[in-house]
Formats: structure tokens, sequence, C-alpha cells
């Protein structure tokens, strides 16, 4: 490369050009992500406003080693990629908790370093480098081992319902004192690795505590909760590092993710420092008899039945929820729509906010399936149809079908908006069992005299009433 050539790509001017085509990209790409039809387009353009920004720093920074950079690079591809491609639906939720972990974990790290090169420098940086470094240090620590407990909770590696220990609240706070008590410390002027190494351990146990008592069914919530505190923890480093990328992509980051925890805790009509509080969801599963031991009257029915109701029916509405993504029937779903849909009836997809265990997750599972767009719709839009509705089919939605959170005022639901599938001139419930769902809270929705279960695996017994179907 000429003297020319590398004095204009490393031109200020020129790397703040590829900083804002970079910005562009990424907003344009978040826009396109509001549209399953467009989605992976924009996660592509977002990719690739991406490569630019890394590129402009990799122009702009005193970089050091590039065989390093490039070795983690492969060991990221090697790592990421597989298990990308590999992951089931089902697991997605637990595969977004661990990439967000990753990203405040390397944010506490790029924090850690940044602190250690300053002291062998000279010291303590100026506070408008010192303080950013502080928080990022703080806040990814924090988020990292918090969404590894997320993980380890959506993966069965640890109970979903609430762990807690006495005083659990106190220890919290005692925590938090420590690690900002550190932090003071050290921006008053003390320089100790020690303290910092300090601040990484105590956030990093706040971390553990935090999201241990919370319950399984508040788990989209608090991933959505991380996943904001890991952009603002990556833009705060951003500030340290006077790194324009890192400052943009992560108050695009934070701001996105405290929307979207805001609009989920309101789905489910609880606060957020309720949620962090934890002790909801995933508890001890109540009795069919409402906890009282004894065995409630349900009417069972059969796949014939099912597809002789669907058949005649003029408005039909699914409504899906975790168990048709562990069941993988999202395809065979679409397929019976699509039979019902020949013999003139109408078919619509009620999408709960929190149905699943992600923000979105029902309307990505359902967009593999190639369910149109329109017939996704959602809770508000959706409620007051019900009552014109001739069957309701629900498929592995348990708490967001619990009319015990519009009408029981001692159920811990209580005040949920929920899907008022209950409100439907029939309901067919697909289930593996009685047992109550994510929350552990039973359904009075299955004991309704408008109300039939259908058991078995969700896929076979949709393909069971698809054949049904042919068969009239």
């Amino acid at each position: 490369m000429s003297l020319a050539a590398a004095s204009v790509l490393q031109d200020a001017d020129f790397i703040g050009l590829l900083y804002l085509v970079a910005f562009v990209l990424f907003i344009l790409g978040m826009r396109q992500l509001t549209s399953f039809t467009t989605a992976r387009r924009g996660n592509r353009v977002a990719a690739a406003g991406m490569a630019i920004a890394v590129v402009a720093t990799l122009l702009d920074q005193e970089v050091g080693d590039y065989a390093l950079i490039a070795l983690g690079i492969a060991l990221g591809a090697v790592v990421g990629v597989p298990a990308a491609r590999q992951v089931k639906m089902t697991a997605m939720p637990q595969m977004v908790a661990l990439f967000n972990g990753v990203g405040g974990g390397a944010v506490a790290l790029i924090s850690w370093a940044e602190y250690r090169e300053a002291l062998h420098v000279g010291g303590n940086p100026a506070l408008d480098t010192l303080i950013p470094i502080l928080f990022a240090a703080i806040i990814g620590s924090i988020s990292f081992w918090g969404s590894n407990i997320a993980f380890a909770k959506l993966q069965g590696i640890i109970p979903g319902k609430p762990v807690a220990i006495p005083g659990q609240q106190f220890l919290n706070l005692a925590l938090l004192l420590v690690a900002v008590g550190a932090a003071v410390a050290i921006a008053a002027g003390a320089e100790s690795e020690g303290l910092f190494v300090l601040i990484l351990v105590a956030a990093a146990v706040l971390g553990n505590m935090v999201v241990l008592p919370i319950g399984g069914a508040d788990m989209p919530v608090v991933i959505s909760l991380l996943n904001a505190l890991t952009g603002l923890s990556a833009a705060a480093a951003g500030i340290a590092l006077n790194n324009v990328a890192l400052i943009v992509a992560g108050i695009i980051v934070g701001a996105s993710g405290t929307i979207l925890t805001n609009l989920m805790a309101a789905a489910m009509n609880r606060s957020i420092p309720s949620i962090v509080a934890g002790g909801f969801g995933g508890g001890a599963a109540a009795t069919s008899g409402g906890g009282d031991g004894e065995e409630r009257p349900h009417r069972s029915t059969d796949a014939a039945s099912v597809a002789l109701a669907l058949s005649l029916a003029e408005r039909v509405v699914v409504a899906p929820g975790y168990g048709l993504a562990v069941a993988q029937a999202q395809h065979t779903v679409r397929e019976l729509a699509g039979e019902l849909e020949k013999r003139g009836v109408e078919v619509n997809y009620a999408i709960h906010p929190v149905a699943g265990r992600m923000p979105g997750h029902m309307n990505v599972l359902l967009a593999e399936a190639d369910v149109p767009y329109e017939a996704l719709r959602e809770m508000d839009e959706i409620n007051p149809e019900f009552e014109t509705t001739d069957v309701t089919l629900v498929i592995g939605a348990n708490d967001v079908t619990n009319p015990a959170a519009r009408e029981d005022e001692g159920s811990p639901i209580y005040g949920m908006p929920i899907l008022n599938v209950d409100k439907s001139q029939a309901v067919v419930v697909l289930k593996r069992s009685m047992s109550p769902g994510f929350a552990g809270i039973d359904n009075p929705l299955f004991y309704n005299d408008n109300t039939e279960l259908l058991f078995g695996d969700a896929k076979s017994s949709v393909n069971d009433v698809l054949a049904a179907v042919k068969n009239l």
C-alpha cells in the first residue's frame, strides 16, 4: 500500500465517514427487524454496519498485535458459528442470554485491562476516563454473571423456581455498596488493582444473587433488562476508549433494551423492581384441584372431534406458547391452518407479549413456518375478537391464557393482561398432562364448560387433527 493511500485510510475525516455509514446501517437494520419479512435482511445490514465500524476502529486506534486479534476472531467464529447454526428454536432464549452475557463479560475485562495499563503507565487515568471504566466494570460484571444464571435456569441446569436465601435484599445491598465504595475510593485517588478486582468480584456475586431469586416466568423480562445493562456498559467502555462505534452501538442496545423491558413489564402488569425482587415463577406445581388435592372434572376430546369442530367453524384462533416450541409443531400448525383456509375458515394467531421464553419468541417461531405476518395478531388487537371466535386452539400456552389473572384477586398473576381465550365459543387445549405452566399456577380455563383438552405431544396431536381434517 502506498503512503498516499495509507494516509487517506487513516485520515480522521475518512474514518468519521466510515463510522457515519456504520451507524446509518445500524439504524436501517433495526428498522427492518420490525417485520419478519425483512428481519433477515435487517440482520445482514446491521452486521455489515458492524463490520465497517470494526474496520474504522482498526484504522483509527493503536491496535498492537494484529495476529492476536485475528486469532481471537478465528476462535470466536469457530465457537459461535456452529453454536448459532445448530441451536434449536426452543433453546434460542438460552442462546440470547449467553451471547448477552459474553458482551457484558467482554466489557468488564476490557475495563480491567484499561485500568491495569493506566497503572503501569503512570497511575489512575483522568476522571473523564476513569469513571466510565469503573461504571463499565460494575455493570458489565453484573450482566455477565446474571446472564449466566438466566441461561442456567432456562437450560434446566439449576431450578427455574426462585432460589432465595435469608436476608437476600440486605446481602444484595451490601454487595452493591462494596462495589460502589471501592469505585469511589479509586475515583478519589486510590491506585489499587486489588480494589478494582474487588469491584469485579462484588459485582459478579451481586449478578448471581439478583437473578437467582427470580422465577422462570420472569426470565423474558430479565433477559431484556440484562441486555439493556450490557448496552450501557458497552457505551461507558466506548467513552473510556474514545471509541465512537462502541458509544453509539451501546446506546442503541441500552435504549432499545430499556424500552422493551418496560413494555414487557407492562404486559405482565408488574413493575421492574417487583420482578428484580424475585419470588415469582417456577414455583411448586399446583394440583388440578386448586390446591386442595382433589381432582377437578375436565373434559377430554379426540382428534376427530377437534377436526370436525375446526372444519365447521368460521373463525379459528391459535394461541401458541412454549409447548408449541418444545414440540416443534409450528410447521404442522401452519399446514393445518392451510387446510382449514381451503374450507373457508379464517385462521389467526393470538400473540401474547411474553409467550415463550424471550421477547418475540412466538413471532420468530411462526415466521419460521411462513405464517403470514397479517395473521399474527397482538394481544390488544385480538382480545376483543374472542367473543366472536368459534374455536380457539391453545397449544402450549398456559399462564398467558389463565383467567385467574382477571378474576382471582388472590392469584400471584392477578392483574396480568392475558389472552381472553375463555370467551371463545369453544376452546381446545393441547397439553401433555394436567400439570400447570412455567409459573406453577393452576389454570381454571381447563375446567370451563366450553373447554376440551386433547392430551399428548403437541406435534403428534396436531398431526392427528390434520389427518382427520383431510379425511372429512
